[in-house]
């Protein structure tokens, strides 16, 4: 009797124990299994290393490229302005010098009028003397105004000839003085701040013959 429950025993042991070999057998895979796609993770995370850091040199490189450029567009921007900022400097300084050029236009005129006056009145005649007298002192003044304006003579009297402030209005043959000389002035020119404002008219030298 006692043998027969010893060996119902150990039958009844065997199946427990051959379960948990099995169990254990199954673990054993498991861990393998987890193992196994813990290496492969790895080793495909170590193949996609480079192409991730060939990726972010790329787009370190771009960064460094959209910098630059950005940098050269602020610059170009910034010389833009200065240049703006220039030229309505340069523009409001000429029309502060040459707001005058209209009405020294409209001046010259009286000028002219007054040194007529004052060559019909040259001579020794008494009664005329005292009328020239005024219309020079008339001229001088006048003159005076103007040059505190800056707007001065052209009287290029025996000067070279210069087309860029005299007017040729006639040429004639003269030995006596250099050739492009002028001889004679018809009307004098005037500048306003070293601009032109009205050429003078003169009569030019020219070698005979």
């Amino acid at each position: 009797m006692a043998e027969q429950d010893q060996k119902q025993t150990e039958s009844g042991q065997q199946p427990e124990q051959a379960d948990q070999a099995g169990q254990m057998d199954a673990a054993v895979e498991e861990s393998l299994a987890e193992t196994g796609e813990s290496i492969a993770a790895e080793g495909a995370t170590v193949d996609e290393a480079p192409a991730q850091e060939a990726s972010l040199e790329d787009v370190v490189a771009q960064l460094h490229e959209d910098v630059a450029a950005a940098k050269d567009l602020a610059l170009r921007a910034q010389a833009d302005a200065q240049n703006v900022k220039r030229r309505a400097e340069q523009d409001v300084e000429k029309a502060r010098k040459f707001a005058l050029e209209q009405f020294t236009r409209e001046l010259l005129p009286v000028v002219d009028n007054l040194e007529r006056a004052l060559e019909a009145a040259s001579g020794d005649d008494e009664v005329v003397k005292p009328i020239a007298e005024g219309v020079e002192l008339t001229l001088k003044s006048f003159l005076d105004a103007l040059s505190k304006c800056n707007i001065e003579q052209v009287d290029p009297q025996g000067e070279p000839f210069d087309p860029n402030l005299h007017q040729a209005m006639s040429m004639v043959e003269n030995d006596e003085v250099e050739p492009n000389s002028v001889i004679a002035v018809m009307q004098k020119g005037y500048t306003l701040n070293g601009r032109l404002v009205r050429p003078a008219m003169v009569m030019v030298s020219k070698a005979s013959g």
